[in-house]
């Protein structure tokens, strides 16, 4: 379309006179002075190249093809038109600003990127910011913060987060706590000098107390922070909130010791790993010792009683996406297989309010386990005026070693508003008992 603009321009139509080409001309190019000349190229039979250039002065007659032609005494019939090339404006030397747009914004967009990569994470411990939501530390360093939002996959029957959710927030946090403290080795929460002697950690217990369970929506805070346990072990400690009103969800304390990675075989702590992480010990603890001589001991029967009811589920198996980098079933997983053996009638009428795990031995991906529960009887609960049932837990190998020892105690569930499990009319369910 451009070229056909160009060729009217320079070969007028039959209708146009020579006056009206060479007024639209100095249109199209201005007030040329006398003394200027144009350079036009016209095509010329018996020029090799099909190409020549014509120079036109103001006050020379013009030739076309070696005829000299004149514009102003030529009849109609005989005039010809001179091919006009209007010289270049300011606009048509203009460069081509999409290419210069284009390497603009992607400059842009690499420097964008790289400060991005560089400024993620927070350079000093008490940095406040949270850009990602990856979390954050506060408090001098000493402890990690960091929040989730519970989905609609992380709920169960009763519209509540499951115990395995919450434990998986617990686990996120202490990896990310590591990660964000520039702690982090080549391993699974590993610290460098740990990564250098093939050391990882291993949860040796684990205890936790709920108070109440977030719905689907809710905005849970995790803090948590490590500890020293003995001479080669360490102290992890979480403390969960609502994120809104500020009530504790959980309490969680856990002891965890080294492991060499190849031989399978516990470790000590060398003093190289204690110096890497000792700055980062925090006295405080997420559940006193009151609260822990209460919960009784995984395998122990409740205040002198004789255990009743046993339920056991054979056959359990990991699957590939139960194990973890350490080649190991992940800890959460071994909670799942614990309750597997639980009552229905537990499960459906009360919900978990506290659980003792005692891991004594790893479990591969081969490896065939079988889960029991007892059902050791109810406690009355003063304070609230309900009966807590308590439950003793054995997750051991087919072949009879023991995996994890765990109990735990159950609580009528509670009305929640909206979280609460609801018949089909909309009505809260009526409590049951056994």
């Amino acid at each position: 379309m451009a070229g056909s603009l160009a060729a009217s321009a320079f070969f007028p139509g039959p209708g146009a006179s020579p006056a009206a080409s060479a007024k639209t001309s100095k249109n199209l190019a201005g007030e040329l002075p006398d003394n200027l000349s144009v350079r036009g190229i016209v095509a010329t039979p018996n020029a090799p190249s099909g190409n020549m250039q014509v120079k036109a002065q103001a006050q020379a007659l013009p030739k076309v093809n070696g005829t000299k032609v004149n514009l102003k005494n030529a009849s109609p019939d005989t005039e010809e038109a001179i091919p006009y090339i209007a010289p270049k404006t300011f606009y048509n030397q203009l460069p081509d600003w999409s290419m210069l747009l284009a390497a603009v914004t992607t400059i842009f967009l690499a420097a964008e990127k790289q400060l991005t990569l560089l400024d993620w994470k927070p350079k000093k411990p008490d940095m406040l910011v949270d850009t990602f939501g990856f979390g954050r530390i506060i408090q001098d360093g000493l402890v990690f913060r960091q929040n989730f939002w519970i989905r609609s996959y992380e709920i169960g029957a009763d519209r509540t987060a499951s115990i395995e959710t919450l434990m998986n927030h617990l686990q996120e946090t202490a990896l990310n706590h590591v990660k964000t403290a520039g702690l982090l080795g080549d391993g699974f929460g590993a610290t460098p000098e740990m990564s250098k002697r093939n050391l990882i950690w291993v949860v040796s217990k684990i205890q936790l107390l709920v108070e109440q369970y977030p719905s689907w929506g809710d905005t849970v805070q995790v803090d948590t922070w490590v500890a020293a346990a003995g001479k080669n072990g360490m102290r992890r400690d979480w403390h969960v909130r609502d994120e809104n009103s500020g009530r504790t969800i959980l309490r969680a304390t856990s002891v965890w010791v080294m492991m060499n990675k190849n031989t399978r075989r516990l470790s000590k702590m060398p003093d190289e790993v204690r110096a890497e992480i000792g700055p980062y010990f925090n006295g405080r603890s997420a559940i006193t010792d009151e609260q822990s001589e209460k919960l009784a001991k995984p395998g122990s029967a409740p205040d002198g009683g004789t255990m009743k009811q046993q339920f056991i589920r054979k056959g359990l198996t990991p699957r590939w996406g139960d194990l973890d980098v350490n080649q190991h079933v992940n800890n959460v997983k071994y909670i799942g297989w614990i309750l597997e053996s639980a009552p229905i009638s537990i499960l459906e009428q009360h919900e978990l309010a506290s659980m003792t795990l005692d891991y004594r031995k790893e479990c591969g991906r081969d490896s065939v386990l079988q889960s029991l529960t007892t059902v050791a009887g109810e406690r009355m609960d003063g304070h609230a005026g309900d009966s807590t049932i308590q439950c003793q837990h054995l997750l051991q190998l087919e072949s009879g070693a023991d995996i994890v020892k765990a109990h735990t105690e159950w609580r009528p569930k509670r009305a929640r508003g909206e979280g609460s499990l609801r018949g089909a009319s909309g009505v809260f369910r009526p409590r049951m008992h056994e």
